[in-house]
């Protein structure tokens, strides 16, 4: 590793950094009642909002990739800062805005916020594995690093940034706005830091359409796409409904102290889910994790307590949010070695049209309901899971031959 790319590399990381704030403010309990107080809607509709992230990355997901590959990292990270500006600024606008169109520019904000995550994604995610080249995965175990800090830093952030407007209503607007200059700043710094991708703009990259045209899919192959599919309804849903689970089922008053546990799991789940992976094969913790959070949603469905929210929190971030997309698109690349970048395109759009589907499918119901949702949902990611593993022997012979 070059030295003279480590102040490039604090930059990247610092983005991640806004990044856990900007994709968890949606789903506070404050923050939603907040918003929905402005708009005059109920709070579990700010959750249609969370799903528009979704829709954002499932719009620039086919082309953000070449882009960063033909262009360069710079151009994906500026594209993707600039965008995520405009989102947490807006979030401010949008407040203000009330009942005057607030909720719809919201919306069409959120949308820009998922084309920067996407834009984001492939350059930061490309750019610190080029930085850190002899250990990529570790590169990568930093980007969810800063991510959780930032998440387990939020509530106690939430208490400072609160301010009352002169009607009245509670509002967040400092927080939104000084993510959003943070962004620009990063941005303006990552347009003169080095960045070591100059030999990526020299090779011809393959677009997703063109590998679509030439790829066979199997069964398994589909499975391990709809894995991306339900461990990230499982990880989103709690993230951004659990909350509301905890403050209107169980009658907690301020749950937002769950973030934090559930940003320790995850933290605690990066460090020894990278020990186990040296001793327990990858594909296991495809299938062991999933049944982890299905116990326990059931557990803190039928106990309703406090204290099983926490342990909830908790758990989840660790078995639901610790690393499990990630361990998913690793086993997509080992096993089918011919398609590993078809299959892992496929795998995020996945993961990016249940962020859509699904969270707007919660917006229109209640927090028990929710809840039902992501333990039905969880359990299809065992069963799902339960067959990629007694499929695995198969597939690696298979692997092997290729």
């Amino acid at each position: 590793m070059n030295k003279k790319y480590l102040p490039s590399a604090l930059i990247l990381y610092l983005n991640y950094f806004i990044h856990g704030v900007g994709c968890s403010i949606l789903g506070q309990a404050v923050i939603k009642d907040s918003l929905a107080a402005s708009w005059g809607v109920q709070a579990m509709a700010i959750t249609a909002i969370s799903a528009a992230l979704g829709l954002g990355r499932l719009i620039a997901l086919p082309f953000a990739g070449p882009l960063s590959d033909k262009l360069g990292r710079r151009i994906s990270c500026v594209i993707g800062g600039a965008s995520y500006a405009i989102y947490l600024i807006g979030l401010a606008f949008a407040f203000n805005a009330g009942a005057n169109g607030g909720y719809q520019i919201a919306y069409i904000c959120a949308i820009l916020g998922g084309i920067a995550n996407s834009f984001l994604d492939t350059g930061i995610y490309p750019a610190v594995g080029e930085i850190f080249y002899s250990a990529p995965g570790v590169a990568t175990m930093g980007i969810k690093f800063f991510i959780a800090i930032s998440q387990m830093l939020l509530p106690f952030v939430l208490g400072i940034a609160v301010t009352t407007t002169s009607a009245g209503l509670v509002s967040y607007n400092p927080l939104f706005i000084g993510c959003g200059i943070c962004y620009v700043v990063l941005m303006i710094l990552i347009l003169f830091a080095p960045l070591p991708d100059a030999d990526a703009k020299k090779e011809k990259k393959e677009g997703l359409l063109e590998s679509l045209k030439k790829t066979h899919f199997s069964i398994e192959s589909i499975a391990m796409i709809l894995i991306g599919f339900t461990c990230t309804g499982t990880f989103q849903l709690w993230l951004n409904c659990a909350q509301n689970f905890a403050k209107e089922v169980v009658g907690w008053a301020d749950p937002s102290i769950m973030q934090t546990y559930y940003s320790m799991g995850t933290m605690l789940a990066l460090i020894v889910t990278a020990l186990l992976t040296r001793k327990i094969k990858d594909v296991r913790f495809i299938m062991a994790y999933p049944v982890i959070c299905f116990v326990t949603m059931i557990l803190v469905l039928f106990g309703k307590s406090q204290m099983l929210c926490i342990a909830g929190a908790f758990v989840i971030g660790w078995a639901g949010a610790g690393g499990l997309l990630q361990i998913v698109t690793s086993v997509c690349n080992m096993l089918f070695p011919r398609i590993k970048g078809t299959v892992t395109a496929l795998v995020m759009i996945a993961s990016s049209l249940c962020n859509y589907t699904i969270l707007t499918a919660a917006s229109k119901m209640t927090p028990s309901g929710v809840m039902v949702m992501n333990i039905v949902l969880t359990g299809i990611g065992v069963l799902l899971g339960v067959f990629v593993n007694l499929r695995y022997a198969k597939m690696v012979e298979l692997a092997s031959e290729e």
